[in-house]
């Protein structure tokens, strides 16, 4: 905005066809940064709302996977219950926020939890060919299916792209108002309203963008209150004792 008016508006005239002309494209260039802001802010809007869907995907599939454990056989129900806790919490570190190297590490252990609950599974499922054992290895399924559609939505992020187009825009309109400013020097306090306005609005869009970092991140409510109802499960199942 400075430099439009510092530099380009030299060679601004005082006709009034071209100020006439002037005001009809910073009309337009407001219009379109105004649409492309919208439009910008609500895929993040979707993208952010599709993340939370998937996490609550990810807690109804490892809770029924939990219950759907006591169909197998006890020593096998017991240990897939084991992984299931375990995993469980990778899943909840999985939404804090952290550097990229925990992340990484989450990742590495969460994906070693799904092959050892898959091979836990395996001789059963050759061995007992049955229904009920068919439901169980689709619950497995679908806590590892859950875990996929969760990371290719943390990875579906805003073109860098349509970021660099979107700053262009708005950089040119800033020019715009500042090339057609009268009293920019008196009011300079009052022209800087817009872009710092337009900076917010950027800021909220690449904060509800950015799902491991910012303010506005997904809170694991879900996996959170399952790994509580599992906990108050087991410590509520009564210990076994001796008859004399």
């Amino acid at each position: 905005m400075w430099f439009g008016n510092a530099v380009l508006s030299k060679y601004r005239t005082k006709d009034t066809e071209t100020s006439a002309d002037l005001g009809i494209i910073q009309t337009a260039t407001l219009t379109l940064l105004g649409l492309i802001i919208g439009f910008t802010f609500s895929m993040a809007i979707a993208r952010y709302d599709l993340r939370q869907t998937y996490e609550e995907a990810e807690a109804n599939a490892i809770g029924t996977e939990f219950l759907r454990a006591d169909l197998l056989p006890s020593k096998t129900a017991e240990s897939i219950k084991g992984l299931l806790n375990e995993y469980l919490d990778q899943r909840i570190f999985f939404y804090s926020k952290q550097d990229q190297e925990t992340a990484k590490q989450i990742t590495k252990r969460t994906l070693a939890l799904e092959n050892a609950m898959w091979n836990e599974l395996l001789p059963v499922a050759r061995t007992q060919s049955t229904p009920t054992i068919a439901l169980v290895i689709a619950g497995m399924n679908d806590v590892i299916n859950s875990h996929g559609y969760t990371q290719a939505a943390w990875w579906n992020r805003i073109p860098t792209a349509a970021w660099w187009l979107m700053a262009a825009i708005a950089i040119a309109a800033n020019m715009l108002v500042g090339f057609g400013a009268r009293n920019f020097k008196r009011n300079v306090g009052l022209f800087m309203i817009f872009p710092t306005m337009i900076s917010i609005a950027f800021f909220l869009i690449a904060d509800i963008d950015s799902p491991r970092g910012g303010i506005i991140r997904i809170d694991p409510r879900n996996l959170i209150d399952l790994k509580n109802n599992l906990s108050s499960l087991n410590s509520s199942v009564p210990t076994r004792g001796i008859n004399k």
